[in-house]
């Protein structure tokens, strides 16, 4: 899969570049987990920061497979990922595909890079037939959640209190939509 689109390479910068979106290859690994490193935040992330990782560090697993990412690459630096998984192994909702996890650079932010991500893992999902994607987002990201509602994701469910992260209770929020 791959698509293009247009976007500014940085905020504020009127220098335009070329957005690619492609499926994750195995060596895309090493740079998914700098980009990983990049993106944490406290605002979308419920584990603590990890470590820096070292130049060969090891992405993948049996649970995070490459064809379970799609890239989102500016001028062929990546700034951006989405990982579109099925729920679970059950035969009766292999119609649903779930978002796990959506990372955008934050010199990127706000350019188009996360709308281009989930439109294009809602037309992946589209293209194996899925009827619904679902996804989880931490009750405070406001951008987030705005981000995901303008594409027409809503509110399904409510975990009141779910986390507790830097002493504050944060709901999560699960949304979902039916394509």
């Amino acid at each position: 899969m791959s698509t293009t689109a247009s976007g500014s390479t940085t905020p504020g910068s009127t220098t335009s570049g070329r957005l690619v979106v492609r499926t994750a290859e195995s060596g895309d690994g090493p740079a998914l987990a700098a980009l990983d490193y990049r993106c944490w935040s406290r605002l979308s992330d419920v584990q603590e920061r990890p470590a820096p990782p070292a130049p060969d560090a090891v992405f993948y697993d049996e649970r995070h497979l490459p064809e379970h990412y799609l890239l989102a690459l500016l001028d062929g630096e990546l700034v951006g990922y989405i990982r579109l998984v099925l729920p679970t192994s059950l035969p009766s909702n292999a119609h649903i595909r779930t978002i796990h996890g959506l990372a955008v650079d934050p010199s990127v932010r706000r350019h188009g890079v996360g709308r281009t991500l989930i439109e294009a893992a809602l037309a992946e999902a589209r293209r194996v037939g899925a009827r619904r994607v679902t996804l989880r987002v931490l009750g405070y990201n406001a951008p987030a959640r705005a981000l995901y509602e303008s594409l027409g994701f809503g509110v399904e469910g409510v975990a009141p209190e779910e986390f507790y992260l830097d002493g504050t209770y944060v709901d999560d929020v699960a949304m979902g939509l039916t394509l």
